[in-house]
């Protein structure tokens, strides 16, 4: 075999395997799963609030949402938390800020208040709880709300989410690594804007004290959220039963 013909036959090699990489690469972004879409549309705003979220970050919070948002869960709350300049919050069945979802809200088999629908916190995926969530809340990003206890406690409000979630109106550093953000907006944040500029509404004590709090003079009502998944299946959540504080509390302190 002369030296041309060694050269030739190196090139072709190069060339295979060049041609081996490359469909490799392009394999893979033909494959590659595209991230579910939530659209969440609010009564009297014309803009959807379009979210793309990230599994990647938190997978059993992108399977909570994404499982009470088919079941229709969102439809119909309430803003009920806005702070300008931090977030706007929502997913209170309540519209209070103290309530969360039960499990009928994941299995539309469990008839609603029934001795089987549970209430349900799901774990905090966030990096101070051991989870690998880098997130950053930064403005849009979309993040779970929780209870927050102090003390040998703590950790249970870590695991406290359950339906609440909030959008970031400005970067929020403080959070990081605290809260399990999971996606973030893409479109319609001048909806979230206008939102963050209702009046809100102000307490009177009976000595006339006025005091302005977070909620919404005018409701602000969710009419819908709905899934895009790009045709993966998105399983339900893992659940686990909520800490019980009162009940902690009352047997540490009195034996009760």
């Amino acid at each position: 075999m002369n030296k041309k013909t060694i050269i030739i036959i190196g090139i072709i090699i190069v060339i295979v395997l060049i041609g081996t990489v490359l469909a490799g690469i392009i394999g893979n972004m033909t494959n590659e799963v595209k991230h579910p879409i939530a659209t969440i549309t609010v009564e009297g705003y014309e803009t959807p609030i379009v979210v793309e979220l990230y599994p990647e970050y938190a997978q059993n919070t992108v399977r909570n949402f994404i499982t009470l948002a088919n079941n229709g869960f969102y439809n119909g709350l309430k803003v009920h938390r806005v702070e300008k300049d931090f977030v706007i919050q929502t997913g209170d069945p309540e519209g209070t800020g103290s309530g969360g979802p039960t499990l009928s809200g994941l299995d539309a088999s469990i008839e609603k208040d029934s001795d089987a629908d549970k209430e349900y916190t799901i774990v905090g995926e966030f990096t101070k709880n051991g989870y690998d969530n880098n997130l950053k809340h930064e403005r849009g990003v979309i993040s779970m709300a929780r209870s927050s206890y102090s003390g040998e406690v703590i950790k249970e409000g870590y695991n406290s989410a359950g339906s609440q979630f909030f959008i970031c109106l400005k970067d929020a550093p403080a959070l990081n690594g605290l809260y399990a953000g999971f996606g973030r907006v893409i479109s319609g944040m001048e909806t979230v804007d206008k939102i963050s500029e209702v009046e809100l509404a102000v307490d009177k004590a009976e000595d006339g004290t006025e005091t302005k709090t977070s909620r919404p003079m005018q409701d602000v009502i969710i009419s819908s959220v709905t899934i895009e998944t790009n045709g993966v299946n998105y399983e339900k959540p893992e659940t686990r039963e909520p800490f019980d504080y009162s009940s902690w509390y009352m047997k540490k302190y009195y034996g009760m």
